[in-house]
């Protein structure tokens, strides 16, 4: 018999309300009202009787919305889900390891395997520079959003925005960024006048 979405919804609770009772949770089946009676009930219960919920087309729950739960969790998992976007176009513009691991603690192996899902082409020999009037550009738009955070580390959003609004690659982003704010050149000028490029090795 194919199951409704009432005899769902039962058997969830009640496979919930067993592990608390497995896990001599009482206080959360006292929360869902379990008085003494019904918990004797549910140690009765085996999987044949789960599979028997199924043909049940009402349930017996009352239901009730906590907001001041729900809209917290739906906060952080809009937050997560953001987070994730983000990391996954970071990934799909060739960021580099050293850059993700800062700024989401991603390890090599999750690293690796997420360029593999997104097909993302193995890096070969050295990453690419930026030319002078490129590093202008980056530097004038690192630098206002740096705004005297002495780390010179932005959002990871905004190297997502860095990378569109200069064409600048974003392994040599990480590069120059991470160089200016290493030596202190929140100018991104060199005596000169000339931004410092340099080797990107």
């Amino acid at each position: 018999m194919e199951s409704t979405k009432e005899s769902d919804l039962v058997t969830a609770v009640l496979m919930y309300a067993i592990r608390c009772l497995a896990e001599g949770d009482h206080v959360a089946l006292q929360n869902m009202k379990f008085g003494p009676r019904e918990i004797e009930a549910l140690r009765e219960m085996n999987v044949s009787d789960l599979y028997r919920v199924e043909s049940l087309r009402a349930h017996c729950l009352d239901i009730a919305l906590n907001r001041q739960v729900y809209w917290p969790m739906i906060d952080h998992l809009r937050v997560q889900r953001e987070s994730e976007e983000t990391l996954q176009s970071l990934i799909a513009a060739d960021a580099p390891h050293e850059m993700l691991l800062i700024l989401f603690g991603l390890n090599a192996r999750d690293y690796g395997r997420l360029r593999r899902t997104l097909s993302v082409s193995p890096s070969v020999g050295r990453p690419p520079e930026a030319d002078e009037e490129s590093s202008h550009r980056l530097w004038q738009a690192w630098s206002s959003r740096v705004d005297g955070e002495t780390t010179g580390l932005l959002a990871p959003k905004d190297y997502l925005e860095l990378h569109r609004e200069t064409g600048v690659p974003m392994r040599a982003i990480w590069n120059l960024t991470q160089r200016w704010a290493q030596y202190g050149n929140l100018t991104g000028q060199n005596d000169d006048g000339a931004a410092q490029v340099g080797d990107d090795g």
